[in-house]
């Protein structure tokens, strides 16, 4: 029996989303901690996101390329993982992981070959892996903004390095995604909202159920 594929509703920033992702059988949610994102939530309000999450759901806060003192602000929070979405080096996720004192997820863009190559060098330092697709040139923010990845790229990538899959995943597509990539989890923001920044009850509902169902 497989293990049950991992869902993360990332990019949340109002307690109704929340309850609705932990209602409708999400096992993590994202925070999303960087002032140029449309899902960009304060200090406090990830407090208080985290409060309410305690105990029923996985949590995860999103930054990009951190300073010490943010990391060790965002550890206050208790959160369960801290996700690092910016170009952090190997030797800086490891020193994140030290001080954070939380288990560390590394997203790693992926548009090339020598990406996937790259993959592996995180793989000791980071307790997650996701994989997202690499922004657009010119782009003011990591991440996949909403675009997928020429998936076929990790038929290259070591069968024994476990990952999340995200980068342009909708409620249509999630289905195909864990039948053929095979990730042990997958990872939505853009593809459950109705405008940038803002997530639609019924596309988190259908993203769950459609990928739950894949398996």
């Amino acid at each position: 029996m497989a293990d049950p594929l991992i869902i993360k509703i990332c990019g949340i920033k109002t307690p109704e989303i929340l309850e609705t992702a932990i209602d409708a059988g999400a096992d993590m949610v994202g925070f999303m901690h960087f002032s140029r994102s449309p899902r960009h939530v304060t200090i406090e309000e990830i407090a208080t996101l985290i409060s309410e999450a305690r105990g029923r759901i996985q949590t995860c806060v999103v930054l990009v390329n951190p300073d010490n003192s943010c990391v060790a602000e965002v550890a206050a929070l208790g959160p369960d993982w801290i996700q690092l979405h910016g170009p952090e080096t190997p030797h800086r996720v490891e020193a994140i992981r030290a001080e954070a004192g939380v288990e560390i997820m590394k997203a790693l863009p992926i548009g090339t070959a020598e990406d996937v190559a790259h993959v592996a060098d995180f793989v000791d330092v980071a307790d997650g892996i996701l994989l997202d697709a690499k922004p657009p040139k010119g782009a003011d923010r990591p991440g996949g903004l909403g675009e997928t990845f020429d998936w076929s790229l990790l038929k290259a990538l070591d069968p024994s390095i476990p990952f999340m899959l995200s980068g342009g995943l909708t409620p249509q597509t999630v289905a195909d995604a864990v039948r053929s990539i095979r990730p042990y989890g997958v990872d939505v923001s853009s593809g459950v909202e109705s405008a940038p920044g803002v997530k639609d009850k019924r596309l988190v509902e259908a993203f769950i159920r459609n990928a739950r169902a894949a398996q």
